[in-house]
């Protein structure tokens, strides 16, 4: 059963994974820490096996649409105070009254993560936290099998794209790619590569290679400068989203659910 800490102390030592904390903090804790918020992306994290450490929530929440959440932590700390409390502590207002902090589950290898997949979102070098959260809610409706990340991308477990996410980031594998020629370890995994990239040698994005591929990598760039030459080039195919109205891009979390969309198997 868990323990209800009311907070009478900002210096708590149990409280350090919500005070301000930096998401590198949460990376050198023993073990190393994420924190989700709200209790829709906290019962996501619950069903994916997450393991709780402790629990951070608005007195009401306790015993009002939280209580659920209350039993399933087990006998881990809940701090609990009012509204005003809980904002001194984090730095922010807490729209939905909850943050949990849980030890980060272990980032398998990418072979484990595409030896069933068909369909895959591929992010180079992607920085934005909100995008990446709502490219991984895309991938998860839109029933692609898997997010693979070049080095440079944001860490996924960062609270604003776990936020974005809705926690899709727990439901969805996901894993990092080999530092370089990571296209070519695609296509000897059996995948063809789609760069979705402003060219004029592009296919339409219904083209029937693309839908009817067997194994399928949707590869994405970073906000601004797009993909790589060198990555484009070494893509099996460039794609570009058919535009009106003299727009010119769409912005790459946007541009993915279109992407995955008409790309997805049904």
């Amino acid at each position: 059963m868990a323990e209800i800490v009311k907070i009478t102390n900002l210096n708590i030592p149990g409280l350090d994974p919500y005070r301000n904390t930096s998401e590198l903090e949460l990376l050198k804790s023993d073990p190393p820490l994420l924190v989700a918020e709200s209790p829709k992306v906290v019962r996501t994290a619950l069903d994916a096996g997450l393991k709780p450490v402790s629990l951070l929530a608005e007195n009401k929440y306790i015993t009002g649409q939280a209580s659920d959440i209350v039993e399933r932590v087990g006998d881990v700390p809940v701090y609990a105070g009012n509204s005003d409390v809980l904002t001194e502590l984090t730095g922010f207002k807490l729209t939905q009254g909850l943050l949990c902090a849980f030890a980060r589950p272990v980032i398998p290898e990418p072979e484990e993560v595409l030896k069933t997949a068909r369909r895959i979102a591929v992010l180079e070098d992607v920085m934005n936290q909100t995008n990446i959260g709502a490219i991984f809610r895309s991938a998860a409706a839109l029933n692609f099998d898997a997010v693979l990340l070049t080095q440079r991308c944001s860490d996924p477990y960062f609270r604003r794209t776990v936020r974005v996410s809705m926690g899709t980031v727990f439901q969805i594998p996901w894993a990092y790619l080999p530092a370089e020629n990571y296209i070519t370890y695609l296509q000897n995994l059996g995948f063809v590569c789609a760069a979705m990239a402003l060219r004029d040698d592009t296919l339409n994005i219904d083209d029937k290679r693309l839908c009817n591929a067997e194994k399928l990598a949707v590869v994405l760039g970073t906000e601004g400068t797009g993909l790589k030459d060198l990555t484009i080039s070494q893509c099996d195919y460039t794609v570009k989203i058919p535009m009106g109205h003299g727009v010119d891009s769409l912005n790459v979390a946007a541009a993915s659910a279109v992407a995955f969309w008409a790309l997805g198997i049904r």
